[in-house]
């Protein structure tokens, strides 16, 4: 068996091999298929346009080898990266800023220690591409600058891309557009969708809210980790990727429907909980096992678990969290 997977990941001890073999050999059939589609649908002309037909290749997952291609030109990277030639480098030369560099410096080694790719002995060691485009990154958006967790995002961007430049581009893309306000220094953006994502409990999964409301649990403890990495070494790789494809294309509600599909899919699993500790153990708990492993059916259920969940309703949320929040201050 393999210890390190082909993401560089190495695997935990407990990593159970045999049910991770019979998935794989399923999906495998699966992602063989689906490599002919999207083979067909490039043609060889590398490029796409948004439709109905797109979407729904998206949403049953994009191959690996197409994958950096399909991000870059639904996020609108792509776009931005050819509008501006040379930014990227440019940012990399011009004057830094000693405290950003500082804060990203100190994350190196705390990104993805259980990676080989960002092992300081590894060639290419990942380490240095990772710090170019966190800092020119920081040095680009001043605002938001370096925030933990941004080192995580930034990380997965480049396995995929295995391109700097690229990951630069994508990662405005998430910062910039698809996630509201997640990482400025106030995080009002993220806490406004935790709040947003208690309230839609509420509708959906009424008891699971009330369990939480009962045992004073808020949901910044249990999800805010969800939210920060986008399901970062929280979610298997390989799930984590299929949920990205979906997140460039169809934005942050995307994010809602994997927390309500894992809250709804345990809900009684979590409701045996009877005191607080409990409660967030269980969350801990509900991003293990098969459920989350098997990438193809979860993907499938995120679009139906949660029902209907349009923009504006999220919009709506949003508009009265933040209030509330801001209230607060």
């Amino acid at each position: 068996f393999c210890r390190v997977d082909p993401y560089g990941f190495e695997r935990p001890d407990d990593f159970d091999y045999a049910s991770y073999e019979a998935f794989f050999s399923r999906y495998l059939v699966v992602l063989t298929r689906r490599a002919i589609k999207w083979s067909k649908l490039l043609k060889g002309n590398n490029s796409v346009q948004k439709s109905l037909k797109v979407k729904r290749y998206i949403r049953k997952g994009i191959p690996n080898e197409h994958r950096a291609l399909i991000w870059m030109i639904v996020s609108g990277a792509q776009t931005n990266m050819e509008q501006n030639p040379g930014y990227y480098h440019r940012l990399l030369e011009g004057e830094k800023n000693d405290k950003l560099v500082e804060a990203v410096k100190t994350d190196m080694n705390r990104t993805f220690p259980d990676n080989v790719k960002f092992r300081k002995t590894a060639d290419p060691c990942l380490q240095h591409a990772l710090y170019n485009v966190l800092v020119a990154y920081g040095h680009h958006n001043k605002a938001v600058g370096y925030c933990q967790g941004m080192n995580f995002i930034a990380g997965y961007l480049i396995l995929i891309t295995k391109n700097e430049e690229e990951s630069f581009w994508l990662l405005d893309a998430l910062i910039g557009r698809i996630l509201p306000d997640y990482y400025s220094p106030a995080m009002l953006g993220l806490k406004t969708d935790q709040e947003v994502l208690g309230e839609l409990v509420k509708m959906k999964i009424p008891a699971v809210a009330e369990l939480m409301e009962r045992h004073g649990v808020t949901w910044t403890l249990v999800v805010s980790r969800w939210f920060i990495c986008l399901f970062i070494d929280i979610l298997p790789v390989e799930t984590v990727l299929r949920i990205w494809d979906c997140l460039f294309y169809e934005g942050s509600k995307i994010m809602f429907r994997v927390a309500l599909t894992l809250i709804k899919q345990h809900q009684a699993f979590i409701l045996e909980a009877t005191n607080f500790p409990d409660i967030c153990d269980k969350f801990k708990q509900i991003t293990k096992g098969t459920f989350v492993t098997e990438c193809h059916s979860f993907m499938q259920k995120i679009f139906t678990d949660p029902g209907s969940l349009s923009m504006a309703t999220i919009n709506k949320l949003r508009e009265t969290c933040r209030e509330k929040l801001l209230s607060q201050g």
